[in-house]
């Protein structure tokens, strides 16, 4: 009888055992998988992407066995030599996350883009025909939809109204003027007249003005060497260089929020996102603030040129890993896309949404919930641009970063340069300037 007992005990304690194992095992099946994510909106403390990771952590993220973990929260270069660091495994250098912030830059300098994933592995073409497709167009490198579109900018111009309005009031210059370049550059110089020589305009990237206006007007910017410096090139030259001599065209480094900030200007073309660091107060050198008006109009074209307007703004890639770690980003993807909830995440700072039913039957009515006069002006440009414009993709070429920034450094140290030659030599140095500095600058492209 004794020994029954015991065996009925041993037998007992086996099946707990056992049973504890398997719920051991269970359990650690029920663990969510975790996902990092390095992103660049907002900061650690205050960002509405952590917000809405919050969000989908207790919601869908915890009903699906998925849970995501902002490990970063940075800029996009700084990002980049980290994604960089990782991936050619400096010492030192941390683990590449699930989920980062990229630029195609990013995608071309890794030493195996087969790294990431390609979202058409995960996305029917139902799904992808949702989103604007110039935004995706922007993501594929080498065929394959390596970067997924989140939140885009483009470029605006911003004018300092209230400015405007005075100088206006005095010399008959209109707003129409300025959507075309050649109306805005005539504005520079007539501004540059009127205020003793003050600039009128600043614009963030030089080489974008020329890059997209010589595309719109039916020629080609780059070539097989670098950049092709044809007609259309020198037609885009006259009025913008004329404006940089005669003083109406910032030419100092920086973006172009600064002096327009500042009083230095009164309207510059720059990333939609800078709305983030304007405020109706400017601040001037003498410390005196002025309150003011900053509206937002669609970037200036050519006149008879194509309407084309340049696209800016990074997207998030995922990085190969296994399936269940691949699915689970795309289950936070897709919920983060869903157009009422992009529109959200677009709007708290100040970027395009991507999805069509997002820009064209959500924003709208979103507008109308804006508070601040600023960012209402700037969606209603949004809303016409992507009405009447079309979002130019940049060309994937290795060597644009270096040709971007030789351009940029050239363009302005030689307009700097003629424009000390104007004050010394007078109006009579103009018409030889013009051509001095456009063959100085396709010069140093020949070294």
């Amino acid at each position: 009888m004794k020994k029954t007992i015991a065996r009925l005990a041993a037998l007992a304690l086996a099946a707990g055992f056992v049973l504890c194992l398997a719920a051991c095992g269970e359990g650690k099946q029920d663990e969510p998988v975790t996902l990092t994510l390095w992103h660049v909106y907002g900061g650690e403390v205050s960002s509405p992407m952590n917000t809405l990771v919050e969000e989908f952590n207790r919601t869908v993220g915890q009903a699906q066995g998925v849970r995501v973990r902002v490990d970063s929260v940075s800029n996009t270069n700084s990002i980049h030599e980290s994604v960089l660091a990782a991936a050619y495994k400096e010492p030192g250098a941390p683990a590449l996350p699930d989920l980062f912030v990229s630029y195609p830059k990013t995608v071309l300098a890794l030493p195996d883009e087969s790294i990431l994933v390609d979202y058409r592995d995960y996305f029917t073409d139902e799904e992808l025909a949702g989103y604007l497709p110039e935004f995706l167009a922007e993501g594929t490198v080498h065929d394959r939809l390596v970067i997924l579109p989140l939140a885009k900018s483009t470029e605006i111009l911003f004018v300092n109204k209230t400015a405007f309005d005075r100088f206006a009031a005095e010399t008959g210059a209109s707003l129409d003027e300025l959507a075309t370049w050649e109306g805005l550059y005539a504005v520079a110089e007539q501004y540059a007249d009127w205020s003793g020589g003050k600039c009128f305009f600043a614009h963030d990237y030089h080489f974008n003005y020329f890059q997209v206006g010589v595309e719109s007007l039916g020629e080609r910017f780059f070539d097989e060497d670098g950049l092709a410096f044809g007609p259309k090139f020198a037609y885009a030259w006259a009025p913008y260089a004329r404006a940089a001599l005669t003083g109406g065209l910032w030419l100092g480094s920086g973006y172009a929020t600064e002096p327009l900030r500042t009083g230095d200007v009164i309207a510059a073309v720059a990333s939609s996102a800078s709305v983030l660091y304007y405020s109706d107060v400017v601040t001037y050198e003498d410390n005196r603030t002025e309150q003011v008006e900053i509206l937002s109009l669609p970037c200036p074209v050519f006149a008879g040129g194509e309407k084309l307007v340049m696209q800016r703004g990074a997207g998030l890639c995922v990085v190969k890993s296994t399936p269940e770690r691949e699915k689970a980003c795309m289950t936070f993807l897709k919920w983060l896309n869903e157009p009422e909830r992009n529109v959200d995440l677009a709007t708290a700072l100040g970027y395009m949404p991507v999805t069509k039913a997002g820009f064209d039957r959500l924003l709208p009515a979103a507008i109308e919930t804006l508070e601040d006069p600023m960012y209402v002006s700037l969606y209603e440009a949004f809303l016409q641009t992507r009405q009447e414009y079309t979002f130019y993709v940049p060309p994937q070429r290795e060597d644009y970063l270096s040709l971007e920034t030789r351009f940029e450094k050239t363009a302005r140290l030689r307009l700097t340069a003629g424009r000390a030659q104007y004050l010394e030599q007078g109006a009579d140095a103009l018409a030889p300037l013009l051509r001095t500095t456009l063959a100085e600058v396709q010069g140093s492209y020949d070294k």
